[in-house]
């Protein structure tokens, strides 16, 4: 009998103390390990693809073999997270921040921006519109910039239009006549910025972040967001109390914005070496990929829950002065309302997506989160009808809870089920969802809104009912999860299989 040498044979004991696990057998059959040659076989969704990958595990060295014989050799599996990945994701933090008070600048003091651009709060209603329009022409240069260059591009690209889009729309409120036309333009300036830095917190975190901090990571950048919506629904009514108020609240936000972009030009690209296992691994190209993502029953049961309600958020955070207004709520309270929808939802989701890192209970939080989302749109329609805060601002909180917690979960669960296709792209797929149904919302309810000889006049009663029909009927497809499409987290296996991670 031939013995195997003293190297081998050391080399195969580290392969099996890399799996880290109790039954060494039974993982390594799990992800595919062939025991004899000492390789590890991706799973695809859809079987073995031409894109499927084999990881050979070396002493000091691992190489990635396409199933046509290329080798891609990646440095020592002592996989390393960086101090300094904190500095791109607090600068992502605050892009998001600033784009989203960019977007909500005119709609919580709607009134008054009418009175002073001389035209009427539907016309206003556009500025948010337009903005979320704006988001799906510039998906696809999104996708090819954090697909090609990584976040780092995306978030230059988007400070430079953020800096431009502000500056236009102060000019347009400084003429000699007041130019909403020019406001408007700086305005889609902003929403094209908006893809670049909203969709790429997967990324970043699948690039600077191990699976033990990937969903709060992607909560901080994500939820930095509508944070930004809180501050504007909160401050701006108190900036702007007259229609003469307009410029010089523009002014303030431009300053503000126009700082916030400084620190993105000199975020590094990447890390010196990877992360974790899964970020050394090639991907398919961007088509393969959509095929892939396409085809993804899980995908599609995720997409929908998740397009509809971030919709409805965006439409309920831009027309919440024009639904409450009507009962004698002023801006101030309205806005009270938008800052408490988005600040408990920070708060909720700053607990739960630390604890989802750990006990990875993706499914579980999405199967919870749906219903509570869809009974909150429910039960706001007889909130305003009180004439009471306490009615608003007790759904408005419950609602933005969950709908915060929600969202990085979903957007990382994603990430897991349908790997190897690329963060960013299950990313921008979902994001173009919620950013086009929010601006169809606000034309909808826009169109819903009563009339001048209603009671009370201009009420949105009609649309808070459309409101809570379609939130409802997507509750279902939540519970398809796990029966229908696979479940499994396949990124986080990959990870498993590594060495221990370090800080530096």
């Amino acid at each position: 009998m031939q013995h195997d040498s003293p190297d081998i044979q050391q080399h195969r004991d580290e392969e099996v103390h890399l799996l880290q696990c109790q039954d060494a057998e039974t993982e390594m059959e799990h992800l595919g390990l062939d025991q004899n040659s000492g390789r590890i076989i991706l799973p695809m969704e859809n079987g073995y693809s031409d894109e499927a990958r084999i990881f050979e595990r070396h002493s000091g060295e691992s190489e990635l073999r396409g199933v046509h014989g290329t080798v891609d050799r990646i440095s020592s599996p002592d996989y390393r997270v960086y101090k300094r990945r904190w500095f791109g994701l607090v600068q992502l933090v605050l892009l998001n921040i600033i784009v989203s008070w960019d977007w909500l600048s005119y709609s919580p003091v709607a009134n008054t921006a009418a009175t002073f651009f001389s035209t009427t709060p539907s016309i206003i209603n556009w500025l948010s519109t337009g903005f979320l329009f704006a988001f799906l022409v510039a998906s696809p240069f999104t996708l090819y910039a954090l697909h090609k260059s990584g976040p780092r591009l995306a978030i230059i690209i988007a400070s430079i239009l953020i800096l431009l889009g502000n500056w236009f729309r102060y000019a347009g409120t400084r003429s000699r006549q007041p130019s909403f036309d020019l406001v408007m333009f700086g305005q889609i300036l902003i929403g094209l910025a908006q893809p670049f830095v909203l969709s790429a917190p997967t990324a970043y975190s699948d690039l600077w972040f191990t699976p033990r901090g990937r969903v709060s990571a992607t909560a901080f950048a994500s939820l930095a967001n509508p944070f930004g919506g809180a501050l504007g629904q909160l401050i701006n009514p108190f900036l702007a109390t007259a229609p003469s108020d307009i410029p010089d609240m523009t002014l303030y936000i431009a300053i503000i914005s126009s700082v916030a972009t400084i620190p993105s030009f000199f975020i590094p690209r990447a890390p010196p070496t990877p992360v974790s296992p899964s970020s050394t691994l090639t991907r398919p190209n961007l088509s393969r990929q959509f095929t892939l993502l396409t085809s993804s029953s899980t995908f599609w049961l995720v997409f929908l829950p998740f397009s509809v309600y971030v919709g409805f958020f965006n439409s309920l955070s831009s027309l919440l002065t024009q639904i409450l207004t009507p009962y004698n709520f002023s801006e101030t309270q309205s806005g009270i309302a938008g800052a408490l929808l988005i600040a408990v939802g920070l708060v909720t989701a700053a607990i739960t997506s630390p604890i989802i890192d750990q006990s990875k209970a993706y499914l579980l939080l999405i199967r919870i989160l749906v219903p509570v989302i869809a009974i909150c749109y429910l039960a706001f329609i007889w909130a305003p009808p009180t004439g009471s805060v306490a009615a608003p601002y007790i759904i408005c909180s419950i609602l933005g809870a969950a709908s915060f917690s929600l969202v990085p979960v979903a957007l990382e669960w994603l990430v897991e089920v349908t790997w190897p296709v690329g963060p960013e792209l299950s990313s921008v797929v979902c994001w173009v969802g919620g950013q086009l149904l929010g601006g169809i919302f606000i034309i909808i309810s826009d169109a819903l809104k009563a009339g001048s000889g209603s009671e009370p006049p201009f009420n949105m009663q009609k649309a808070l009912v459309f409101e809570a029909v379609v939130a409802c009927a997507v509750v279902s497809s939540a519970f398809g999860l796990g029966w229908v499409g696979d479940a499994t987290s396949k990124r986080l296996q990959v990870d498993k299989a590594g060495v221990n991670e370090r800080e530096i």
